[in-house]
C-alpha cells in the first residue's frame, strides 16, 4: 500500500556464527589423524549441535538491537526501526532475511553491515523466499507456491493426473479401508501440504481434515491425498494478491460447522481475515471440546478469531499502521451475535468456557463490530466443510485468488 521497497537477503553458513557459552566436545572428524581417546573441543558452533539456532538467533538478534532495531513483542522474528521519517523491517527465518521499508538507504546500509559481519548474499528484490513466489506490480503482489506444487506433483507421481473440480467431495471417518503397510508416504505428503496452504486458502480444510488421520492412515485416506493434488495440477498458479489500493481495514469471516466430526461430534473453527481486500490470515481447526448447539459452535469460532485479529492488531501497531476503528466481523448466526452482545448470563452460556467471552470483552473495547452476513455471502465456508463445486468456485473468486499463469 505504501510502495515500500522489498529486498531478500541469505546468510552464508549462518550456523557458524554462533557463540557457544558451553562445552561441547566432538568426535574426531574422519581423516584425521588422532591418538587412541583425543576429541575436538568446540569454539564456535557447528551445523548438527542442537542449540546451533538458538546460538544462531541469539547473535543475529544481538547485532540488530545493536543497530538501532528492536525486537517485535508479537513475532520475535520481526525487528523494525524506526524514525521520524523512516521505517525499516527485518523479518529473519533461519538464514534467510526479507528487509521491507521506505528508505532505501537504511536498507543498504544494513546489507551492507550484514555483509561485513556475516557475509551475505544479497539476492535484490524480493522473487522468491522460503518457496513463496512473489511477483509485485503497481497493482499489488502475487504470492503463489507454483513451483513447489509442481515439485509435488512430479514426487507423486501425478503430472499426468486428471484434474479435479474440488480438492474434497465428502468427509472422511477414521477407520474406513485397510491401513496402509507404510504411512510415512501420506505423512510426509500431509505435511508437505500442509505448508502449501501458506498461500492457498481453498485446500487449508481438506488438509487439516485429512491430517487427522496421519496416525494410521488407510487407502481411503490415501485416495483422498491424492484427490488434492488432482485439485492442484488443474490450480498449480493459484495464489493470493494483496492488492496496493486496498483501505488499510481489517475485517474478518468467522464460521463453523457444528458436530462436523462423525466420530467426537467436535465442530470445526474456520475463519478468514482481510487486511483492506487482501486475505492475510486464515485457519481451519477442529475445536477441542463438543459444542451443544450450532450457536455455541459458531460463538467458540467468534473467539478463536477474536484471538488471531487481537494478534494482527499488535503487529499492525508495530508496523506502525494505528487501526483505530473497530473490526468488522461477518458471523451468519443471529444467535451467536446475540451471545457476543448480550452481557445477561443465562441458560444457554453458563456452561461456555470463561475464555470464550473475550468476544464480549473486545466489543465493549471497540476492537470488533459485530455484523450479520447471509449463509451465501460466508467466505470462510470454504474453511469449514466440503462444498459443491459452483459454490466452491464462486468463494475462491471472492476470496481473491488468482492465478498469473493462466
Amino acid at each position: 500500500m505504501n510502495d515500500w521497497h522489498l529486498k531478500q537477503l541469505d546468510v552464508n553458513n549462518a550456523f557458524l556464527h554462533g557463540e557457544l557459552h558451553e562445552e561441547i566436545y566432538m568426535q574426531v572428524p574422519p581423516g584425521m589423524d588422532s591418538s587412541a581417546g583425543q576429541v575436538c573441543k568446540l569454539n564456535k558452533s557447528l551445523y548438527g549441535l542442537r542449540q546451533a539456532n538458538k546460538q544462531w538467533y541469539e547473535k543475529l538478534s544481538s547485532f540488530l538491537i545493536l543497530q538501532g532495531y528492536a525486537r517485535s513483542n508479537v513475532d520475535h522474528s520481526l525487528f523494525l526501526r524506526r524514525t521520524e521519517n523512516s521505517m525499516t523491517i527485518a523479518l529473519v527465518y533461519v538464514d534467510d532475511i526479507t528487509l521491507a521499508g521506505n528508505d532505501v538507504v537504511e536498507i543498504e546500509k544494513l546489507t551492507h553491515l550484514l555483509n561485513e559481519t556475516f557475509k551475505i548474499k544479497n539476492l535484490g528484490d524480493l522473487t522468491y523466499f522460503l518457496r513463496l513466489e512473489v511477483a509485485r506490480n503497481k497493482t499489488g503482489i502475487h504470492l503463489c507456491q507454483r513451483k513447489y506444487v509442481l515439485d509435488l506433483l512430479e514426487g507423486a507421481r501425478m503430472m499426468n493426473c486428471a484434474p479435479a473440480i474440488t480438492p474434497m467431495n465428502h468427509k472422511l471417518a477414521a477407520n474406513i479401508g485397510g491401513i496402509l503397510p507404510d504411512p510415512s508416504s501420506y505423512r510426509r505428503l500431509i505435511g508437505k501440504l500442509i505448508y502449501l496452504t501458506n498461500t492457498r486458502p481453498d485446500i487449508t480444510h481438506a488438509v487439516q481434515h485429512l491430517s487427522q488421520f496421519v496416525y494410521a492412515p488407510t487407502s481411503i485416506h490415501q485416495q483422498a491425498a491424492m484427490r488434492i493434488l488432482r485439485y492442484l495440477k488443474k490450480t498449480p498458479g493459484n495464489g493470493i494478491f494483496l492488492a496496493a489500493n486496498s483501505e488499510a481495514q481489517l475485517k474478518r469471516y468467522s464460521d463453523s460447522d457444528w458436530a462436523g466430526c462423525a466420530e467426537t461430534r467436535k465442530s470445526v473453527t474456520g475463519y478468514i481475515i482481510y487486511f483492506g481486500n487482501s486475505p492475510t490470515s486464515w485457519r481451519s481447526k477442529k475445536q477441542p471440546t463438543v459444542s451443544r448447539s450450532s450457536s455455541e459452535a459458531k460463538y467458540k469460532a467468534l473467539a478463536a478469531t477474536t484471538c488471531e485479529i487481537q494478534w494482527l492488531k499488535y503487529l499492525l501497531d508495530d508496523i506502525g499502521i494505528n487501526h483505530r476503528s473497530p473490526t468488522v466481523l461477518y458471523c451468519d448466526n443471529q444467535s451467536a451475535i446475540q451471545i457476543a452482545s448480550n452481557q445477561v448470563m443465562h441458560e444457554r452460556t453458563k456452561h461456555i468456557e470463561i475464555d470464550c467471552h473475550i468476544v464480549r470483552e473486545k466489543i465493549n473495547n471497540g476492537l470488533l463490530k459485530l455484523l450479520p452476513v447471509s449463509s451465501k455471502s460466508q467466505l470462510a465456508d470454504i474453511l469449514t466443510k466440503p462444498l459443491p463445486p459452483i459454490d466452491f468456485k464462486s468463494i475462491c473468486f471472492k476470496l481473491g485468488m488468482l492465478n498469473l499463469y493462466s
